[in-house]
């Protein structure tokens, strides 16, 4: 008991040590504190509802850990390398088990910019069978955009980091006495998404399957990702970790908001193309009754209309 408290001890300053230097190099690392326990050895950082921008360090995803009897998985990396990096030292604050295994929800960024991280930290890279495909065609991309928004220096320490291994349809993960459920689902919010189940505590981390309070954000298929909801409700979680929005929520509850707005979407758009109105005037009046119920609706709203339009012009 004493040598584990001393274990403990150790990597806490350690982990203060990393943050420390993380401050001195001008890019401050995320108290460790903001990774909460939702769940007995299940811990979330809530991302920030926002784009990204160099002060939020690209840290507006919910990521999260959740600690085995020997072991830890990483579940997203973060936005960027400082993101990841204080993910690590929050883990290590809680425990020096192995990062054995980190789990890439879908390709986009603010999810998988701390890959690098983790990496180096000796863990198993998890994706979706097309996860490499899809970051491999969209490496460059990702790097200029997000320079633009996140800032040339954070951009730039980031290497493009693949998986390691990938999921096709399911597997297990045994973290010693808790076992994940890794699940890839066919195209929705992207192409590559997947989600990770915990049976012990019955907690589901979504991705971004699952958006609360941020404005749903379709790079996939409408159609696509409202077949598979009813599979997802499913499962049979007690609370899931939205991609973003509360670290937490009450399952299967929590995603009839979404499902709300995509029909509402799937609608007004298939009305627009029915009634001869061109893309440019359909994107303006699509979902506008969900305007309020969403942030960053202006964001994100014109973008999946302007995608629901394309796929559903050819039903």
């Amino acid at each position: 008991m004493k040598n584990a408290r001393a274990r403990r001890a150790a990597w806490a300053a350690m982990a203060t040590l990393v943050m420390l230097a993380a401050s001195l190099a001008g890019k401050p690392a995320a108290a460790a504190s903001a990774f909460e326990e939702i769940a007995p050895g299940v811990y979330v950082r809530h991302g920030v509802v926002a784009e990204e921008t160099p002060e939020n360090r690209g840290a507006i995803a919910n990521i999260g850990f959740v600690v085995g009897d020997d072991a830890v998985a990483m579940i997203d990396s973060g936005g960027s390398v400082p993101d990841g990096e204080a993910a690590l030292a929050a883990i290590r604050q809680v425990t020096d088990k192995p990062v054995a295994f980190l789990i890439d929800t879908h390709m986009h960024p603010d999810h998988v910019f701390g890959n690098q991280v983790f990496a180096a930290a000796g863990a198993t890279i998890l994706g979706h069978r097309r996860l490499p495909a899809a970051l491999a065609a969209r490496a460059e991309f990702y790097k200029q955009s997000m320079a633009a928004q996140i800032g040339q220096d954070l951009a730039g320490e980031v290497s493009i980091t693949l998986p390691d291994e990938t999921v096709a349809d399911e597997r297990r993960i045994d973290l010693g006495g808790r076992t994940l459920v890794v699940k890839a689902w066919e195209t929705a919010h992207t192409d590559n998404d997947l989600t990770v189940y915990d049976e012990t505590t019955k907690t589901l981390f979504a991705g971004d399957l699952v958006f609360m309070e941020h404005c749903p954000v379709l790079d996939g298929s409408l159609k696509g990702w409202l077949a598979q909801i009813p599979v997802l409700m499913a499962i049979p979680a007690k609370r899931v970790v939205p991609g973003h929005g509360p670290v937490s929520a009450p399952w299967p509850g929590a995603i009839e908001p979404e499902r709300r707005y995509l029909e509402v979407l799937a609608a007004d758009i298939r009305k627009a193309i029915a009634d001869g109105i061109p893309l440019a005037d359909a994107v303006s009046d699509a979902a506008a009754g969900e305007r309020r119920k969403w942030r960053l609706f202006e964001d994100f709203n014109p973008r999946n209309a302007t995608a629901a339009y394309a796929e559903l012009e050819w039903e």
